[in-house]
């Protein structure tokens, strides 16, 4: 699972998805489409963004949900928390060598 987080995050435009994930969570592929053409000049297809954002639902990294007709895309954290967690590990205490 970690191999396929770092594969998604790899790419610099499903990093861009991420961030704007971050600022606001819970997107369809429309709104994700025109941030990416609206705050990053990338005039890319629905398809490819939505390529993009299946990478990053196998990843772990993005969760779907569905309303009606609509799907809503939800960033999820645990599997960089995973991996920070791996390698940061435990707070040592201050005064620790």
């Amino acid at each position: 699972m970690t191999d396929d987080v770092f594969k998604a995050l790899a790419d610099p435009t499903r990093r861009l998805i991420l961030d704007g994930l971050v600022e606001r969570n819970g997107q369809s592929l429309f709104e994700i489409c025109a941030r990416l053409a609206n705050r990053h000049g990338l005039g890319m297809s629905r398809q490819a963004v939505s390529q993009h954002l299946a990478v990053l639902e196998a990843a772990g990294l993005v969760v779907t949900r569905r309303e009606g007709r609509y799907k809503f895309h939800d960033l999820n954290t645990e599997p960089l928390e995973r991996i920070a967690t791996r390698w940061l590990g435990p707070e040592k205490p201050e005064n620790a060598p």
